[in-house]
């Protein structure tokens, strides 16, 4: 017993090294544990993300440029999560950590981008609060967050973010607003494996089991936001943005029409937009056609999307 309480101790220590972004510290304290326990299942699974991790430190620390650092950090944690869900041996704790390793060591490098006294980029600024959501400090995320949406009020990647960070603390309704509006811009430029709420997750989840790429299920995400309650905050369109809206389904349904190439996200994407209008016309109390003609065509495209929507 004392033996394993030691061991337990030793990884304790290791995690707070990381924090420190001590990596060969960190290291040297699990083998000692190792020294002393060799099955212990928790040791095991941190030793195997050490060793992967003492790599990776390697080719990053060969990046003198800082942004190009702190993206390859975030590259690696998209690598290493592939390598955790090939792992016989897993435990919650030392991914947590390593976790909060990747993203700190991001920020250290994004952090030497920062000038005081300077307009703020708003590339960078997505960066950092992504670094701050990946270590837990909310706080902070949603600063750089709401700094980069000042400037890129449009921007999806910055919109989807935000919506996540807001969902992480809590604050649901602005989390669900601000990501049907990501998904509803583009969907293609937000990155799914960075989402972290609940709420989201799940639909990433069920896009997922709908189809295998990551290109595709990034454009069922808004479809299951709407047919599973999720995405249930809504806005009035202006009178411009209605007419854009419009102008997009004539231009998706002319496309779908006349070439196939790109039906796997077109097909989604514009029963998205079905949504929207329908939801437009109802607010607007459009007469029961209009909503009629945008459900027959919802259960042309896809008849099970159709008899969720209307159940």
């Amino acid at each position: 017993m004392a033996l394993a309480q030691g061991v337990d101790s030793l990884l304790t220590e290791s995690y707070a090294l990381l924090t420190r972004l001590d990596l060969p510290g960190a290291y040297a304290m699990l083998e000692e544990a190792l020294s002393r326990d060799f099955e212990h299942e928790e040791l095991l699974c941190a030793l195997k993300c050490a060793r992967w991790w003492l790599d990776s430190r390697e080719r990053i620390e060969l990046c003198k440029d800082p942004l190009e650092a702190g993206d390859l950090c975030l590259t690696r944690w998209r690598a290493f999560k592939d390598f955790m869900r090939r792992m016989s041996v897993r435990s919650e704790r030392p991914i947590l950590a390593f976790k909060h390793y990747a993203f700190a060591l991001a920020l250290s490098r994004y952090a030497l981008l920062e000038k005081p006294g300077e307009a703020s980029d708003p590339e960078l600024s997505l960066r950092l609060g992504r670094s701050y959501k990946g270590i837990g400090d909310y706080e902070k995320a949603l600063t750089q967050l709401n700094t980069a949406s000042k400037i890129r009020k449009d921007d999806p990647a910055v919109l989807a973010e935000l919506a996540d960070s807001y969902g992480l603390i809590g604050e649901a309704r602005a989390s669900k607003a601000l990501f049907r509006e990501a998904f509803y811009i583009n969907p293609q430029k937000i990155e799914l494996d960075t989402l972290e709420s609940d709420s989201v997750a799940r639909l990433v989840d069920k896009a997922f089991e709908h189809v295998s790429s990551a290109h595709e299920a990034a454009e069922w995400v808004p479809v299951y936001g709407e047919l599973m309650g999720v995405f249930t905050v809504k806005r009035e369109l202006k009178p411009m943005e209605l007419g854009k809206l419009k102008q997009s389904v004539y231009e998706m349904e002319t496309e779908l029409g006349s070439d196939g190439s790109r039906r796997s996200v077109l097909l989604p994407r514009l029963i998205n937009r079905y949504f929207w209008l329908a939801d437009c016309y109802i607010n607007r109390r459009e007469p029961k056609e209009r909503i009629d003609e945008i459900l027959l065509k919802i259960k042309l495209l896809d008849p099970n999307v159709y008899k969720l929507y209307i159940a």
